[in-house]
């Protein structure tokens, strides 16, 4: 009896270690199945923005911009919410670079950490001056000292909802699918950059280079094809009247592409108002397009609004202190977006002046 008993009790052990065991084999098998999926059939969507809770390598944020007005008050605002963000928890952020392709120093550099590169030839940009953007990642990546193993390729437009964790998925980056970047609808004109040896154009992500986060070493090596590959596609007529103001955006997602990489596309990566009506799990609000509403609170886009907010209103100043809330009724994307551009003229010093320091009010 007692030796039945200490058998039973054996048996019982045995089979809870070989559940264990076989659980644990299969979660190791799953977990393996859809790393090399996500390795090897390339981008996937992500509809959640969870966070493992495992410490993850921080990333460097760093956006281009210019000495011009227009680009300096947004880059103040930017900065500010990355530093109200950064530390807080679920942050992976690392040290932030303002990369300023105007060739000089301007009055903020002492105000926004940041490294001066030098623009494009004169001409060779033919006023589309985004296509500054790549040839200024070329020369900081090789120039400047950058701790961080990760680069987060961020806008001046764009606004910190809360901090970001690292999306990035090991080698694959994290990036946004944007609505208005289709490959597959244009393949006649991507095959004059991605020829048919390449791959299917389906291997080419719909996402322009912003929001990004990557591994600093694939940038480093997508970035001199992703310069060529914009001049080339401004140099096309077809190809430059087709893309229009997101060619630089196509030129990016085809070089990577070109050099086999895809991304994971995080739809809540950001969030752009006034298309998009909540926050939601969002990390990121971009204000690039403009909100005109009626006071009924009724979007009247293509005509200008008795409430508007668009940044181009301010090309030349920086946009007042304290601006109007929008109507009841306008979404919460917007609210949210005057809310924290409020908040932040209100406590970034100088701000009618664009000068660091004691306010000059």
């Amino acid at each position: 009896m007692i030796e039945r008993k200490n058998m039973g009790r054996v048996s019982t052990i045995l089979l809870a270690l070989l559940s264990f065991g076989f659980f644990f084999a299969t979660y190791n098998l799953l977990t393996m199945i859809i790393h090399n999926k996500a390795s090897n059939l390339g981008s996937w969507e992500s509809d959640g923005l969870d966070s493992s809770g495992d410490l993850k390598p921080k990333y460097h944020v760093a956006l281009t911009a210019t000495d011009a007005p227009y680009s300096q008050w947004q880059c103040r605002i930017m900065y500010y919410w990355y530093k109200k963000t950064k530390d807080m928890p679920g942050s992976d952020m690392g040290k932030f670079t303002r990369i300023l392709h105007s060739g000089a120093p301007d009055k903020l550099m002492e105000e926004i950490p940041s490294f001066v590169v030098d623009p494009l030839p004169e001409g060779l940009d033919r006023g589309y001056v985004v296509l500054n953007r790549p040839w200024a990642f070329v020369q900081w990546l090789e120039k400047a000292t950058i701790e961080e193993e990760y680069i987060l390729m961020a806008e001046p437009d764009h606004l910190f909802v809360k901090p970001i964790p690292n999306l990035a998925y090991g080698s694959q980056p994290a990036g946004y699918p944007f609505f208005y970047i289709k490959p597959t609808e244009h393949e006649k004109i991507i095959r004059k950059f991605y020829p048919e040896e390449s791959g299917p154009v389906t291997d080419i992500d719909p996402i322009g280079n912003s929001p990004v986060i990557i591994r600093r070493s694939m940038l480093e090596d997508i970035a001199p094809t992703w310069v060529n590959i914009s001049l080339r596609m401004k140099d096309d007529p077809e190809t430059d009247k087709t893309f229009g103001w997101v060619l630089e955006m196509y030129a990016y997602a085809v070089a990577s592409a070109l050099h086999g990489v895809r991304h994971i596309l995080h739809k809540d990566f950001m969030q752009q108002p006034p298309w998009d009506f909540e926050v939601g799990k969002s990390f990121i609000i971009h204000y690039t397009y403009g909100c005109d509403y009626n006071l009924k609170g009724e979007l009247t886009y293509g005509k200008i609004g008795e409430w508007r907010f668009d940044k181009r209103s301010f090309l030349s100043a920086p946009p007042p202190r304290n601006l109007s809330l929008p109507p009841p009724g306008v979404p919460e994307t917007v609210v949210r977006l005057v809310k924290m551009v409020n908040e932040a003229t209100a406590n970034i010093p100088g701000w009618d002046t664009l000068t660091s320091g004691s306010d000059q009010e």
